[in-house]
């Protein structure tokens, strides 16, 4: 099985790619969903989140205040990895866990999608890693269409590594500035250099 790696920065498209990755018939899992299942009430990690942030950033439901939580760490660099050092290995593992059932499964290819790749240290465990990008004006759009304040955009973006940085490691990149379908062609000739089997794939994906 051929893995892959998919990053890039806030709001430059990783959403997009998952779903035509996985409308395509390609395995995916992205991270950000991994993310929310590690807090779920009763799980491990929202103690430690709790017990390391305050009862502030729990709802009266038992659920984790998830604008609360970003209010607290986005500007302060200690704060964020301590989070990250609570959810990042748990995280690693979920995606590893279904990396083997996808191998097991002899699926051809499968992706995980992975904001902070390259600030975890993962590159090295895939084939290929993929970074979706788009220029620093549509990006703060996006964000801004999201109901961010640009304070809120600045430090979010303060908080990953500089796009171009991710660029320069990746062995491609996806340039989601134009419209969808120019995004899925460069994707599936991203795909279909990496795995050829997946073109068949592919192609019936796009009808």
């Amino acid at each position: 099985m051929k893995t892959i790696g998919l990053t890039g920065g806030i709001g430059m498209g990783k959403s997009a790619a998952a779903q035509w990755l996985q409308s395509s018939g390609i395995a995916v899992v992205d991270t950000d969903d991994l993310a929310r299942a590690v807090v779920e009430p009763g799980q491990p990690a929202l103690d430690e989140i709790k017990d390391a942030f305050g009862g502030g950033v729990i709802g009266s439901d038992g659920r984790l205040r998830r604008d609360e939580l970003a209010r607290a760490v986005f500007p302060d660099a200690a704060a964020r990895k301590k989070l990250e050092a609570i959810l990042h290995p748990r995280i690693h593992d979920l995606w590893s866990v279904q990396f083997d059932i996808w191998r097991a499964e002899n699926k051809p290819l499968a992706v995980v999608i992975i904001p902070l790749l390259f600030e975890t240290g993962a590159g090295k465990e895939f084939d290929a890693v993929v970074c979706v990008a788009c220029s620093a004006v549509t990006q703060r759009d996006r964000l801004r269409l999201r109901g961010w304040t640009d304070d809120e955009i600045r430090s979010r973006i303060a908080a990953q590594m500089p796009v171009t940085q991710k660029m320069e490691r990746s062995n491609h990149v996806a340039w989601s500035e134009g419209d969808l379908e120019v995004l899925h062609r460069q994707l599936m000739r991203i795909i279909i250099s990496i795995e050829p089997k997946q073109k068949t794939c592919m192609i019936g994906g796009q009808g």
